[in-house]
Order: structure tokens, then C-alpha cells, then sequence
């Protein structure tokens, strides 16, 4: 396969979008083009010849790990089960640095078991940022549309500047704002230095009618950015970020049902698209590309 030049390294895929086992997938991605890629828990401690093995596979392709995904419900919690939240997290960390990865990605809780008290959260992601420093690890916490408590970008952007961590950031993901239809105006409060990581996605209808709904399109139905009905709300994004100063790494987090039933090349490929479009057309990187998708002018 033909490769094209230009500077779009900053762009990395998603295991969540292949099946198939870890090997596979790193190969995949590799030749399609990429240069990064986002690794999830269970790539790791599900490889069949255990977990040094599935280290050794994602050091030896090459792939540089953009982040490791996904610390769930775990701040606000009291008693036992914030003890038990911490030991999952400090698993999940001990994982990151085997993977000699830089970044944890945290998603805001949905546990009705948690405290909505802002103090309780940033009390909680306060201390497990400490934790990741010795580790050289960067926390990136994201606002999960469906969260209990935060559930938009500039909520959790609220919290991360009271808990005041070097290490702790903003985990931005594309899917989860158009979702709630938080406006890009809000974009304009935030520090790029701050934002650890922007996950991109579309999907295929413009309207979500309840959060039932938004889960199910979270969970099954995301396409590559360029696929769906959101092109132009995401170039103008990319564009607004880049304009705010944001130079960090572009994952794609397409959850797709149909993806896990294609022939992995097939995805990887159709992900390079969105970089080239993205990096190449919309950001201008180079001489725009014939015959690659295209905003409607």
C-alpha cells in the first residue's frame, strides 16, 4: 500500500476499533500508516500468553502507546469502595508504565454510589494524580456525556483546575460534546497545555433523543471522523483547537460493531482516510488530496 507524505503523526487510532488479537491489531495499524496507537486494559491483561507477553508485542511494533484506557467511577467514593477504586487504579497504573505509556485516561463516574460534593472529586483525582507522578504518568480525566455529575468538558475542566495537578488534565472526546451539544465557544476556557488528549468520532444521525440512546451510539455505532453527519462540526473543531494552541496527539475512539466484522487492513485504512483529511486537508498541512473525503464546501 501507497503511503502519502505529511505530517500527521499527531493522529493514532484505537484498539477498540479492531478485533482480533493484539499482534494483529499492532500490525494493522502499522502498515496503514500510523505511528500511535491507543491500548486499552483488556488488550493487555486478556493476551493469551499473559501480560509481559502483550508488552513485549506493542515494544517490539514499533507503535508509540498515545494512552491507556479507562480508569471508570472512581472518584467520590467513600469506605470500602474507595479502597477498592484505588487498587484498581493503582493496577491500572502499574500497566501504563509497563507500557512505558504516558498517559491514564479517567472517565467521570456514573456510580450513584458516588458523592456529587466537588471537594470529594477533586480530593480524588488529586491524590491519584500523586499517585501517577512518581511513574512520570499524566492523568487525563474526561466527561462522560451520561456521567452522574460531570458530564461536559467544562464541568470537568472546573474540577482539574481545582485539584491543580501538573499531571492532571483535560481528556477531550468529540462524541461525548456533540452529544450533549455543549457549544464550541466553551473551547475558549481552556488551556491547550492542559488538554492531554482529544478523541475524535462521528456518528450517523444528528439528533440523540435520550441518554439511552447516547450510550448505545457511544457503545456500538461511532464512525471515523468523515464517515458520518458531523464532518463539518468536526474540521471546525480540529480547527478551533489548533487555533487555541493544542499541538498534543488525535485518537480515533470509534466503537463499531460493524468495524469488529471487517478485515482489520479495512479499518486501519478507512481511519488513515480521516488522518489524511484531517491533517492533510483540514488543517492544511499540505496540498489538499484528490479523491479523499471531503468537506462540503
Amino acid at each position: 500500500m501507497s503511503h502519502y507524505s505529511g505530517n500527521i503523526d499527531d493522529f493514532g487510532m484505537d484498539t477498540i476499533s479492531l478485533a482480533g488479537p493484539l499482534e494483529a491489531k499492532l500490525k494493522a495499524v502499522k502498515a496503514a500508516g500510523f505511528t500511535q496507537l491507543m491500548l486499552a486494559a483488556k488488550d493487555i491483561v486478556g493476551h493469551p500468553d499473559g501480560m509481559e507477553a502483550a508488552v513485549a508485542a506493542v515494544r517490539a511494533s514499533g507503535l508509540r502507546v498515545t494512552g491507556f484506557q479507562v480508569l471508570r467511577d472512581f472518584e467520590g467514593l467513600s469506605g470500602h469502595l474507595h479502597d477498592y477504586k484505588m487498587d484498581i487504579a493503582k493496577s491500572m497504573l502499574d500497566m501504563c508504565h509497563a507500557l512505558d505509556c504516558r498517559l491514564l485516561l479517567v472517565c467521570s463516574s456514573t456510580s450513584v454510589h458516588a458523592s456529587g460534593e466537588t471537594a470529594a472529586l477533586v480530593k480524588d483525582l488529586r491524590k491519584l494524580a500523586m499517585l501517577a507522578i512518581p511513574m512520570n504518568i499524566k492523568i487525563a480525566y474526561e466527561a462522560l456525556s451520561w456521567g452522574r455529575v460531570i458530564n461536559e468538558f467544562p464541568q470537568a475542566w472546573e474540577i482539574i483546575c481545582q485539584a491543580d495537578m501538573p499531571n492532571l488534565g483535560l481528556g477531550f472526546d468529540s462524541y461525548h460534546m456533540f452529544a450533549t451539544g455543549t457549544s464550541l465557544d466553551e473551547l475558549d476556557i481552556l488551556d491547550p497545555d492542559r488538554i492531554f488528549l482529544v478523541q475524535l468520532a462521528d456518528f450517523m444521525w444528528t439528533e440523540i433523543k435520550s441518554v439511552e440512546e447516547r450510550i448505545a451510539t457511544a457503545r456500538h455505532f461511532r464512525v471515523f471522523p468523515g464517515e458520518g453527519v458531523h464532518s463539518e462540526a468536526l474540521a471546525t473543531l480540529v480547527t478551533r483547537l489548533h487555533g487555541l494552541g493544542y499541538r498534543g496527539d488525535y485518537s480515533f475512539e470509534v466503537f463499531n460493531d460493524d468495524y469488529q466484522q471487517m478485515p482489520l487492513p479495512a479499518v486501519a485504512e478507512r481511519a488513515w482516510r480521516s488522518a489524511l483529511w484531517l491533517g492533510e486537508d483540514v488543517l492544511r498541512r499540505s496540498v489538499p488530496l484528490p479523491n479523499q473525503m471531503r468537506l462540503k464546501r
